[in-house]
């Protein structure tokens, strides 16, 4: 019987790899959302496999490109080579915006260029992913209108006042809106980019590149801003992502497995592997987390009493709500309110 490495290193090489990748490179951007995406982008598909006596298979093919294909001094004095200018690339199914090291003014202006080549990749259906302040790139050439977007707590103000159609949400650390990505801290690409490998080669390939560098995938800090659930909708399989959809709006109600399976024109066997290849999850595990994330919520949110959020939310047995809740959490419904709700403010 194949390993379950081997058995996902047998089902990557029927798709089409690598991913191409195309990583935006500016004087005074921060060098490590250039170098650290690009190492990380790099050994997905290898590092993992090596380990374990497997044959490599790289998943992504990065190129680096500056507007006019000359080299790119950043923030920290590093000259980086790159491949080509991005004007040279016509296909790509990723590109990434680094971090804005330098002074934002200056560095918006000097790269005036690069907005109509993100509106035409945009319109040719590329992926965009913005990191931290590299999201005003992607504000100034018009791609996050009305949209909701992420940025760099520091340059909240400046990026309200610039770009008032964005609906912006600075306390989230991730955001996606029409397959533009954002994210909102200097560090935050490691969680963009493992996000972007799940998106691309599934649940199981982030986590095994996560764990070849010792990366936390899971996200389970309860105070963390950004939802564990919301990570698992980072694959291309239409037919879970719109069942996915679904349960986000019908978590309250009995939840059927033959049903969502018809819902999809699937047999129950295909749907649960499909469903756990494309999220990491069986449909029960992921409906579990879709209710306890919504108890979190209603937990610091509001007053409401422990054993109604535990009606809200789609459970009658108040006890094994609480246990549940436990697994997830680390603590009880009572202690994380108590944890939690402290100075938070309620919206």
């Amino acid at each position: 019987m194949l390993s379950k490495s081997e058995s996902l290193h047998r089902s990557l090489t029927d798709h089409s790899y690598p991913i191409s990748v195309t990583l935006f490179a500016f004087d005074h951007a921060l060098s490590s959302t250039i170098t650290g995406v690009l190492d990380l982008l790099s050994m997905v598909g290898v590092a993992w496999n090596q380990i374990h006596g497997l044959p490599a298979t790289r998943l992504f093919d990065v190129k680096i490109a500056s507007l006019d294909g000359n080299p790119v001094r950043c923030i920290n004095g590093i000259t980086l080579n790159v491949d080509c200018a991005l004007s040279d690339i016509m296909s790509t199914d990723l590109l990434l915006v680094p971090s804005i090291g330098g002074d934002m003014e200056k560095v918006l202006q000097d790269n005036q260029a690069v907005l109509p080549l993100l509106r035409y990749h945009h319109q040719r259906g590329v992926d965009i992913a913005g990191n931290c302040s590299g999201t005003f790139f992607l504000a100034e050439a018009g791609l996050l209108d009305g949209k909701v977007a992420t940025t760099y707590w520091g340059y909240k103000e400046l990026f309200k006042q610039r770009y008032p159609n964005v609906k912006l949400k600075s306390e989230q650390l991730i955001t996606e809106a029409d397959a533009i990505y954002c994210s909102g801290g200097g560090m935050a690409w490691l969680d963009l980019i493992l996000f972007m490998i799940e998106r691309f080669c599934g649940h199981e390939v982030a986590r095994e590149a996560a764990r070849s560098y010792v990366i936390d995938i899971d996200r389970n800090n309860p105070s963390s801003s950004y939802s564990t659930v919301r990570g698992k909708k980072y694959h291309q399989d239409v037919d879970i992502l719109s069942i996915q959809d679904w349960m986000e709006n019908h978590f309250q109600e009995d939840v059927n497995q033959i049903g969502l399976a018809e819902q999809c024109n699937l047999s129950l066997r295909t749907f649960k592997r499909r469903f756990k290849c494309a999220t990491g999850e069986t449909p029960l595990q992921y409906l579990q987390s879709l209710r306890i994330e919504a108890a979190k919520k209603l937990l610091v949110t509001s007053l409401m009493a422990i054993e109604d959020v535990t009606h809200q939310v789609g459970y009658e047995d108040l006890s094994s709500f609480t246990k549940l809740f436990k697994k997830h959490a680390g603590v009880t419904p009572a202690i994380y309110r108590n944890k939690f709700k402290r100075g938070r403010v309620v919206s």
